[in-house]
């Protein structure tokens, strides 16, 4: 047995992960050995996520408490007063959730950091909530989010109440390494309690949230919110409770859940796959909005910071908004509803640049970031000033952050303003299908797709060969400017040259004659590129929808077909 294989067994202190790694060892699966302990699960700016098993390359008690450990150390050492500050803990619904909070409280507390832990599953952006209200350094969520059953995973908050960015993740990954080469200490739960250093988070905490988000002002707008039914599933995940009070407490009282998919299960018994964007997940709910003739088919993916919307057709049918769609029609109502002086909106770069374009006529400031949440709220609260004060981002993949109560992406106030929203234009006898098409006729019909490209793994990497023989062209359009977030360059086709202030990224963005645009992603881990694509199609007066549908989505079928020729 090697030296790594043994010193992990004397360490992990969870039965059930020893015996399996036992169990690997007994069958001499060298295979699987050698994948458990060939590296470690990497601590990013998304903290830790990964399958559930034995070994420093998996999720399990172990790597959880050196990763607490880690985290400690680097507070202590970067927070003035991070101790009593201290670190809120909350968990998804997943079998292990619990455990992994547990064992990250019980870590912190024996280095003397008060922790704030909740006592039941809690949603993520109740968890992230936590930290502005309570005032403390930092804050964990145990959850793997929409990920399959199998993963889980460890998110980190920073005092600012936003998810960490560089360099903290490098000063938290680095503190990781030595704790993974000492004892760990522990404080059992009770202990901790006698000694001042562990607060449960009960049913008060839960109902701060609630609080905060009813005086919310951007969740105040109550327009009839009876007349309209509402179908709603927690995608067997943490948000049914308070999804369902929230909803309740805008006066939304024909709210019809999922039973089957309502309570907390972590093996997500009747979906394939817990994320709303998948096929067949929102099969259920769109069921039962059938079933009551809802307006709305609306789900949070299982640790409810997405949030998800099929809206009932003409036909009786119901059709997936994308993310894209729903973060266009929230710019469009919030910058209507806001203060003059609340008008600062961002989304990431590969979001529908429409937003900006809404936020320029209704004389608004608009931002943009490099892909993730984490950014579009860091870069919010260094924007924001008395005039432009922060109001709403979001991301094409079903993330959206409302005002600044929570600053992270929050799919429970996000369901219960898309509520409202629905209600206002129901009463005025419109249609999120109307709303959508009075926006596309004054800005144009904006539709984005994206593809992922196998490359030949010999071949150059792309994104080199790309900078190298720049292309002038993409589907016969020519290429009007393109950024280089490598190289922090934004070049115009006449020559001209300017920075981008963004942090350095391996992107490329072409903006082509006509208002589309191609951007190039190559992935860091295998040979294949993310491209992601955007096709703006005016609307003539006499265009019907259906027409301009067409139009647009033969101009994208057109531009990926080529463009992926050329690549």
């Amino acid at each position: 047995m090697n030296s790594d294989i043994a010193r992990w067994l004397e360490r992990d202190p969870d039965p059930k992960t020893r015996n399996e790694l036992e169990q690997l060892i007994k069958d001499n699966n060298q295979a699987e050995l050698t994948d458990r302990f060939d590296g470690r699960l990497a601590f990013g700016t998304a903290g830790l996520r990964g399958v559930v098993g034995a070994g420093p390359n998996r999720m399990n008690r172990l790597v959880i408490q050196e990763t607490a450990a880690g985290l400690g150390q680097y507070l202590l050492r970067s927070v003035p007063e991070g101790a009593s500050k201290g670190v809120v803990i909350g968990y998804d619904g997943r079998p292990d959730s619990q455990q992994f909070a547990h064992d990250t409280a019980s870590v912190l507390t024996a280095q003397g950091i008060k922790v704030y832990l909740t006592v039941k599953v809690a949603p993520t952006p109740v968890v992230a909530f936590g930290v502005k209200h309570l005032h403390t350094a930092a804050a964990v969520v145990v959850t793997a989010s929409h990920n399959p059953p199998q993963y889980n995973g460890f998110k980190v908050y920073w005092e600012n109440g936003a998810q960490i960015i560089p360099p903290q993740d490098a000063g938290i990954a680095d503190e990781i390494d030595k704790a993974t080469k000492h004892e760990l200490s522990y404080l059992p739960l009770e202990e901790a309690v006698d000694k001042g250093l562990l607060v449960w988070l009960d049913e008060d905490y839960y109902q701060a949230y609630r609080q905060t988000m009813n005086t919310n002002p951007l969740l105040m707008n109550h327009t009839n919110p009876q007349s309209i039914n509402i179908a709603y599933t927690a995608m067997h995940g943490v948000g049914a409770e308070m999804a369902e009070t929230l909803l309740a407490d805008a006066g939304f009282d024909h709210v019809f859940s999922v039973a089957a998919q309502r309570e907390p299960d972590g093996t997500f018994p009747t979906v394939k796959f817990p994320n709303p964007e998948e096929t067949g997940a929102m099969d259920l709910v769109i069921a039962e909005a059938k079933k009551h003739d809802a307006v709305l088919a609306c789900a949070n993916d299982p640790d409810a910071d997405r949030f998800a919307v099929a809206v009932r057709r003409e036909d009786g049918e119901y059709q997936m908004l994308t993310g894209d769609q729903v973060g266009t029609l929230f710019g469009y109502y919030l910058l209507s509803h806001a203060h003059a002086n609340q008008n600062l909106v961002g989304n990431t770069i590969v979001s529908s640049s429409l937003l900006g374009k809404i936020a320029t006529t209704l004389g608004a400031r608009y931002y943009q970031t490099l892909t993730g949440f984490k950014w579009l709220t860091n870069v919010a609260m260094a924007q924001q000033t008395e005039e432009h004060q922060f109001l709403f981002a979001y991301e094409e993949a079903l993330g959206y952050t409302i005002g600044s109560k929570v600053w992270d992406k929050d799919g429970l106030s996000a369901l219960v303003a898309f509520a409202q929203l629905t209600a206002e234009l129901h009463a005025k006898g419109l249609t999120i299908w109307d709303q959508l098409e009075a926006i596309y006729r004054e800005h144009g019909l904006y539709i984005n797709a994206q593809r992922s490209i196998a490359l030949d793994p010999i071949a150059a990497p792309i994104g080199d060969t790309l900078r190298h023989q720049p292309p002038t062209e993409i589907a016969g359009l020519l290429i009007v400017c393109t950024e280089d977030y490598k190289q922090s360059l934004r070049t115009f086709s006449d020559g001209t040259v300017e920075g981008i202030e963004l942090p350095v990224s391996d992107v490329l963005i072409y903006h082509l004659q006509g208002g589309a645009r191609v951007i190039v992603r190559p992935s860091g881990t295998e040979p294949k590129i993310k491209c992601y694509y955007e096709v703006v199609e005016p609307m003539l007066h006499e265009d019907t929808m259906i027409h301009a549908q067409q139009r647009a989505q033969e101009a994208m079928d057109m531009l990926i077909e080529k463009h992926q020729q050329s690549l």
